[in-house]
């Protein structure tokens, strides 16, 4: 079984490498020694969500968290192109569900997206709480699924901004692929269209809410320079449609080699 991982804040592992001693504290430190009970001897990993990995075994277990001797530093390069989920506010709980599980299988950003057909709403402090969700939502899975990289969540977008970003990416030389059930060009044959491995751009994933995308953010994405794509026969729920978009975009992209 692969060692578990804790996550620390971006910049906080530096300067530590092999045989030196890390301490873990705060809520991180109190999970591993006092929620589950790690001992003296266990292998444990720390990542700071942004690309840095210490490897070691823990020293010693106390009311200041848990010390670990490191083992080995490593340093993860991110993964070109990003991946990149647009995901529709939807019902409930369903749009923390596309989020936690796109995070498993390696997206490199979330933008939440104010849909026309969006049922549920961000104003004002409810944004601010539910982008905090989110945040909670992708460090969890990261951590869960072994990341060293947790994924960014940017602020909200409406049309206006989606289709701004848009002709960014595409001008950069990206991609922005709209997941319609109406589309005629499969996501396997627009996988081919894509930037090549290691090429420094982004590839959105365009997921509607449960009602689906209007035709006036599709004309508006279209114009923007984005492709509409099927993913197969089957209509999928708004959770599901981006993680299995992704998932395929990432076998594709050699990530999973």
């Amino acid at each position: 079984m692969t060692a578990p991982v804790f996550v620390t804040d971006p910049g906080l592992l530096t300067g530590y490498d092999h045989g030196d001693l890390f301490l873990l504290h705060g809520a991180e430190g109190r999970h591993a020694g006092v929620v589950q009970r790690r001992a003296v001897g266990e292998q444990i990993d720390v990542v700071d969500g942004a690309g840095v990995r210490l490897v070691g075994d823990i020293e010693s277990v106390g009311p200041e968290g848990v010390q670990l001797r490191v083992r080995r530093r490593v340093e993860e390069p991110t993964t070109w192109p990003h991946l990149v989920l647009v995901q529709a506010l939807a019902k409930g709980d369903r749009d923390e569900m596309a989020i936690e599980a796109a995070t498993e299988v390696g997206v490199d950003t979330v933008i939440p997206w104010q849909a026309e057909r969006s049922i549920v709403i961000w104003r004002g402090d409810r944004a601010a709480k539910s982008r905090a969700r989110w945040l909670a939502t992708v460090r969890a899975a990261a951590k869960q699924s072994r990341r060293a990289w947790v994924p960014q969540v940017e602020q909200a977008v409406d049309r206006k901004a989606l289709v701004a970003r848009t002709e960014q990416v595409v001008a950069a030389g990206g991609a922005v692929l709209v997941l319609h059930e109406e589309a005629m060009l499969p996501l396997s044959a627009a996988r081919a269209e894509l930037p090549a491995e290691g090429t420094e751009a982004e590839v959105l994933v365009v997921v509607g809410p449960e009602g689906g995308i209007s035709d006036q953010e599709t004309a508006a994405l279209v114009a923007a320079g984005a492709r509409t794509v099927r993913l197969g026969p089957h209509v999928l729920r708004t959770s599901t449609a981006g993680t299995v978009a992704l998932s395929l975009l990432a076998a594709g992209l050699g990530r999973w080699d």
